[in-house]
């Protein structure tokens, strides 16, 4: 979702976390992935502007933040 959010591909999203495009379809899938390795993504996503939020009774999710 935070991936279609900001328009990107599997490719951007892998060159901004620098990772492989099959770590991005591996955490896409499911898959289980290094530590590292999801902190990297999180941090592309939210360098791009994406914000996580915490399970409020609906379920934790994503937003784009707010741009003044």
């Amino acid at each position: 979702m935070a991936r279609a959010a900001l328009g990107w591909g599997v490719r951007e999203l892998a060159e901004a976390a620098q990772v492989a495009t099959q770590t991005v379809t591996r955490l896409e899938q499911g898959d289980r992935l290094k530590p590292k390795t999801l902190q990297a993504v999180r941090a592309a996503f939210e360098a791009a502007g994406i914000e996580f939020i915490a399970e409020n009774g609906g379920g934790p999710g994503v937003r784009l933040a707010r741009r003044n």
